[in-house]
């Protein structure tokens, strides 16, 4: 069972990737996302794992759809053991799950399933505050996530983590699983169990709107809100017709009786701000748009914010 079709995308998969060449697996062809358009300027550019593969000399096929007829037979002709599919942006269709001649075509997942099926597991588990998150290697069905476990394993979600730093972590760690789990299989050691869908959660792909941040909820949730969305697509709130992203806050043990997003004290280095249930959030690091980082007393002095000011929060439609 060396044959591996590897199908994957975005930064998450690359440890997947690097970690199955590094146990001498065989990769004659790497499955990833068209080039799509980034940045300002919306050049064409590559997936993570085509830049990766690609340096490391792979095949790299990037269709549209892997639906399509002619994508199903260029796939037969590959022959794999086993498909593993980590962060690739599309489901895979029955046809293709039954190519492996061992039968086993693996999901590398950011969650401990069935908490957190679809899209932004990472992120949602820091917007509920979870204690701790995982990886599971599931054995992958046409529908979303809802495939057998083979493999789990925990992990606790840090204070300091955010979206960025707590994928790397899970990334690495789902590689080391997915290794593990392929040798555990070829040893006839390990069994799928059904996941229990009466528990299941749902992790949708966020969306402009997940970014604005609620005054409304409090200090400790909109911390969960700035944390989930940093480094991308970032969290922030408008101050008049100019979208200010927040890098870094923390809620405070304090309490208030202002109106949410009421500004309650403006320092050197920090800002104050009213947030639902009475709750007090810190501001310490902001970037105003088209402007870079700066500690949040720096901006609310160049912005003339003065304690007793209020914060909007904005339409998705109005943010630049």
């Amino acid at each position: 069972m060396r044959r591996v079709l590897f199908f994957g995308s975005s930064q998450f998969a690359v440890p997947s990737l690097l970690a199955l060449l590094e146990a001498d697996y065989e990769l004659p062809v790497v499955v990833t996302q068209p080039d799509r358009p980034t940045g300002r300027h919306l050049r064409l550019q590559p997936t993570p794992v085509r830049r990766v593969a690609e340096e490391r000399g792979l095949t790299v096929w990037t269709p549209e759809k892997v639906r399509r007829r002619e994508f199903l037979q260029q796939a037969q002709e590959i022959a794999p053991d086993v498909v593993v599919v980590a962060a690739f942006g599309q489901i895979l269709p029955q046809a293709l799950l039954e190519l492996p001649s061992s039968g086993w075509a693996l999901n590398v997942h950011a969650s401990l399933l069935p908490k957190y099926r679809g899209a932004a597991p990472i992120q949602y588990a820091l917007l509920n505050d979870e204690q701790q998150t995982g990886v599971t290697i599931m054995q992958m069905e046409p529908t979303l996530d809802t495939g057998p476990i083979l493999t789990q394993r925990a992990c606790p979600i840090l204070a300091e983590d955010d979206a960025g730093t707590l994928e790397s972590r899970l990334a690495q760690m789902g590689a080391e699983l997915l290794v593990e789990t392929l040798h555990l299989l070829e040893r006839g050691e390990v069994m799928p169990q059904p996941q229990d869908h009466a528990r299941a959660t749902y992790a949708p792909p966020i969306t402009r709107e997940d970014s604005i941040l609620r005054w409304e909820e409090t200090a400790r949730q909109t911390w969960c809100r700035v944390r989930a969305m940093s480094p991308k697509p970032g969290a922030g709130f408008f101050w008049g017709e100019r979208w200010v992203k927040v890098w870094k806050c923390i809620p405070l043990n304090e309490s208030t009786d202002l109106p949410p997003g009421t500004v309650l004290q403006v320092e050197r280095e920090t800002v104050q701000v009213a947030c639902g249930a009475g709750t007090v959030l810190q501001l310490r690091e902001v970037q105003p748009e088209s402007r870079p980082r700066m500690s949040a007393g720096d901006w609310a002095r160049g912005a003339r914010l003065q304690s007793g000011s209020r914060m909007a929060g904005g339409e998705p439609s109005e943010r630049k």
